[in-house]
């Protein structure tokens, strides 16, 4: 039987903050930077780094693009993986390429099934 990932609000929260305090942003800003109304910008972005509320995917492309992250760092329950999407989306297409022949060569690209 496979397990289905199941994704936590506490993670999502939880990154949205570091990476909106990494840009030095307050939640007003950043809300409104994703056109949310300017009076409640800043209670909805505390929602969602709480965890009392989880935005819609395409509200998280928006605060993603906003932070200059990739959206599957919100999503990402693993702080290595989640440091991984960091770094490699700061990579060249050159070095991608190379990355990925060389994970090729020693991971398969097939989920694992326990």
């Amino acid at each position: 039987m496979v397990k289905q990932a199941v994704h936590s609000p506490c993670c999502f929260g939880a990154r949205l903050r570091q990476a909106r305090e990494r840009m030095g942003l307050p939640q007003d800003k950043l809300g409104v930077m994703i056109g949310l109304d300017e009076g409640s910008s800043s209670a909805r972005i505390s929602r969602y780094e709480t965890g009392v509320h989880e935005p819609a995917f395409n509200i998280a492309c928006k605060l993603a693009q906003a932070l200059q992250v990739d959206v599957a760092y919100f999503y990402c329950e693993d702080d290595w993986l989640a440091n991984a999407v960091l770094r490699l989306q700061h990579l060249t297409k050159a070095q991608r390429s190379d990355l990925d022949a060389w994970l090729a060569d020693i991971a398969p690209a097939e989920p694992c099934v326990n």
